[in-house]
C-alpha cells in the first residue's frame, strides 16, 4: 500500500464520530418602559385548540418517527465503529505484511547476490564440472536442497505479496462503507431534528391549561392500555424470579430515573430508550446490542407469561422502542423528547414481544 494509502487509514481510524447536540435555549429581553402597559401573556393570547385529542396523536407519531430515526442513526453509528476498529486491524496486518515482504526481499537479494560471486553459473552448472567424485556426490545434495529454499522463498514471496494486495483491497471496502455509515447517520440526524422541531412548534402553540390537558389525555390514554392489558389476565402467570444479572440491571436502570431522555445518548448523564437498556445489562456484566431493533433480532424471545424481571419489552410493530421489566406490572423506560426516565405500567403501549439477555 502506498503512501495514499497509508494516509487514509489513518484519517479512517481519525473518523470515529461524536455527535454533539446543542439545545437552543429561548431569550428574555427586558421592556424598555418602566411601567409598561398590562398584556395578556403568550399562552393566553394563543387561540384554544379545537382538539387536542388530535394533537396527542400528532405527537405521538412524529416522537414515534423521532424514535424510528434515532435507532436508523444509533445502528450507524454502532457500525462505524465496528468498521473504524476493522480499519485499525487491517492497518497493523499491512504494516506487518510490508516488513515480512521486505525480509523475503533481503534473502532474495542475498541469494543472487551469492549466485552471482559464484561467477554468476547456476549449481548445476558448477557440480558438473568438478573433477572430485565425492564433490560431486556432496554437492548433488546441496543442489537439491538450494532449490527447494529458491521454490520456497519465491512461494513466500508470492504469498506475502497477494496477502499485502488483499489487506490494501479489504481496508479499502472498509473505508467506503465507513463512510457510506457517516451519510446515513447524518441522513437520520435530520430526520431525528425535523421530526422533533415539528413536535415543539406544535407543544409551543399550546396555552398553559391545554399543556395541562394534554399531559392529563397521555396519561389517560396509557391506563386505558395498561387496564385492558392487565385485565387481560396476562400477569396471572407471571411470577418468575430475577436471575443475578437481571437484578443488577434492574438495579442499575431504576437508579437513572429523573435523568432526561436524549436522543443518541448511552449516560451517564442522559439516555434514549435502547441506550438505558444496553448500558444497564452492560453493567450487569452482559453486552446487548445498541439498538431497540437489533435487541428484538439478536436476543432470545419469550413469552409475556413468563418475563422477568430484567427482560426486555419491545414495544410497536417496527420495534422502535424498548423498556425494562421490572416487575408486579411495571417496566422502567427513557420515554421520549421532554420526557425523563421513568416507572410505568408494563402494557402502557402496543407490546411487540419480549427479550431476554442473559437466556441460557
Amino acid at each position: 500500500m502506498g503512501t495514499g494509502k497509508r494516509g487514509l487509514i489513518a484519517t479512517a481510524v481519525a473518523v470515529v464520530c461524536a455527535v454533539t447536540v446543542l439545545a437552543a435555549p429561548g431569550t428574555a429581553f427586558a421592556s424598555p418602559h418602566p411601567d409598561p402597559e398590562p398584556t395578556p401573556t403568550a399562552s393566553a393570547a394563543r387561540t384554544p385548540h379545537p382538539d387536542l385529542e388530535a394533537v396527542r396523536e400528532k405527537l405521538d407519531k412524529l416522537y414515534r418517527a423521532a424514535a424510528r430515526a434515532t435507532d436508523e442513526y444509533n445502528a450507524a453509528e454502532e457500525k462505524a465503529d465496528k468498521q473504524s476498529a476493522e480499519i485499525v486491524r487491517l492497518a497493523k496486518k499491512i504494516v506487518k505484511g510490508k516488513e515480512r515482504l521486505e525480509r523475503l526481499k533481503d534473502r532474495a537479494g542475498a541469494a543472487a547476490a551469492a549466485q552471482y560471486r559464484g561467477g554468476g553459473l547456476p549449481p548445476e552448472a558448477r557440480l558438473m564440472l568438478s573433477d572430485d567424485p565425492r564433490e560431486f556426490l556432496d554437492g548433488t545434495g546441496r543442489v537439491r536442497q538450494g532449490h527447494h529454499a529458491t521454490r520456497g522463498l519465491i512461494g513466500e514471496l508470492t504469498r506475502a505479496q497477494e496477502d499485502l494486495e488483499q489487506y490494501a483491497e479489504d481496508a479499502s471496502a472498509q473505508w467506503k462503507k465507513l463512510e457510506a455509515g457517516r451519510k446515513a447517520k447524518a441522513a437520520a440526524q435530520k430526520k431525528i431534528e425535523k421530526q422533533i422541531a415539528q413536535a415543539e412548534k406544535l407543544e409551543s402553540e399550546l396555552r398553559e391549561e391545554e399543556h395541562k390537558r394534554l399531559a392529563e389525555l397521555e396519561k389517560e390514554a396509557a391506563d386505558r392500555a395498561q387496564t385492558a392489558w392487565l385485565d387481560s389476565g396476562v400477569l396471572a402467570g407471571i411470577d418468575a424470579a430475577a436471575s443475578e444479572q437481571g437484578r443488577k440491571a434492574v438495579r442499575y436502570a431504576t437508579a437513572q430515573l429523573g435523568k432526561p431522555y436524549q436522543w443518541g445518548a448511552e449516560g451517564p448523564e442522559s439516555y434514549d430508550c435502547s441506550g438505558l437498556t444496553s448500558q444497564a445489562w452492560a453493567a450487569a456484566g452482559r453486552g446487548i446490542p445498541r439498538t431497540s431493533q437489533e435487541q428484538w433480532r439478536q436476543l432470545r424471545r419469550v413469552d409475556v407469561r413468563e418475563m422477568r424481571p430484567g427482560d426486555l419489552i419491545i414495544y410497536f410493530g417496527d420495534a422502535s422502542h424498548v423498556a425494562m421489566y421490572i416487575g408486579d406490572g411495571a417496566m422502567v423506560h427513557a420515554p421520549r423528547p421532554g420526557r425523563t426516565i421513568t416507572v410505568a405500567g408494563a402494557g402502557s403501549m402496543p407490546i411487540l414481544g419480549v427479550v431476554r439477555p442473559d437466556a441460557g
